[in-house]
């Protein structure tokens, strides 16, 4: 029950350093879309599928011209999750599940590969997709293309808190190690997915944040994806304060859970090259050990 991490697509928007730290110059920065791709004995299990075949086929039809201007997908038929997971040697029809962060489409237009996969999302976020209020939903959410997705299933938090967390505990079909953790801000209903592994938690925070240091570093966030949040964001004052949460969670829990977010590259390369993670019960090896003893990132004033 192996957990595999894949870029779904390749985000290039202008911006070069400015955007990801990473790239030189003023011009092409690299983001990535990181999703799961979760092996259980339920079947597969992706978190977000990234673009799927249609957008890659017909961007001009699926994705917000806006968005499109911005994030500047790279458009690969070989980026898709589907395609991905048949060279992995999978069957795609083995995919029950699809559990979404939210509904932008960077992160569920791979939706429609699946047609037999059960959606699982928050109910906020499916009701803000199906009726679009404001300027700023009519641009990220495509009713009409949500319209044709018959599998839904919704949830509201309750139950155990996780860390301090609402927390959803009881996916259908789904092993009770995987949980959604409503992290909402960015979208209306906003979730991150927690997974619980042989070497502590995973949280795949969505886009809670977008930038590594945001978190666990100097706090920071690169000019070119702080306009962005802010420009694109549901509810600032809830986004700043699951940001927060967050990072008191990456400080004070740092040897239990890995905290990743949706696009940063970086984050994305680290656990791509990590040794295989396993869901929880799996015996505990040398590099589980290195890994819980990874110091505390340093605590620093919110700004």
């Amino acid at each position: 029950m192996r957990i595999h991490h894949l870029n779904c697509s390749t985000l290039c928007p202008l911006g070069g350093h400015f955007t990801d730290r990473i790239s030189p110059g003023f011009l092409a920065a690299h983001m990535v879309c990181h999703c799961l791709l979760i092996e259980t004995s339920n079947g597969l299990v992706l978190v977000d599928t990234g673009l799927g075949i249609q957008d890659v086929a017909a961007p001009e039809e699926r994705i917000n011209p806006f968005l499109r201007a911005i994030l500047r997908p790279k458009l690969d038929v070989n980026e898709t999750a589907i395609a991905q997971i048949r060279a992995l040697g999978f069957d795609p029809q083995n995919v029950k599940h699809i559990i979404l962060t939210h509904l932008d489409f960077d992160h569920s237009g791979g939706i429609e590969d699946f047609p037999d996969a059960q959606i699982h999302v928050l109910e906020s976020e499916l009701r803000a997709a199906n009726d679009p209020k404001g300027i700023k939903a009519k641009i990220r959410y495509q009713a009409t293309r949500l319209s044709k997705i018959k599998n839904w299933n919704t949830y509201y938090a309750e139950g155990e808190k996780w860390f301090g967390f609402e927390a959803v505990r009881q996916l259908k079909g789904i092993p009770p190690e995987i949980i959604m953790i409503p992290l909402c801000g960015h979208s209306e209903g906003h979730a991150g997915v927690a997974i619980n592994t042989d070497r502590g938690w995973l949280l795949h925070a969505g886009d809670a944040y977008f930038f590594r240091g945001e978190i666990n570093h100097d706090y920071s966030c690169p000019s070119g994806l702080r306009g962005y949040q802010k420009l694109i964001e549901a509810n600032h004052k809830m986004r700043i304060l699951n940001l927060i949460k967050l990072r008191d969670l990456a400080h004070d829990h740092h040897s239990e859970v890995r905290i990743f977010s949706s696009h940063d590259s970086v984050e994305f390369s680290d656990l791509k090259n990590e040794p295989s993670r396993l869901l929880a019960g799996s015996p505990a090896t040398f590099e589980n050990v290195l890994w819980m003893r990874q110091p505390a990132p340093e605590r620093r004033p919110f700004h």
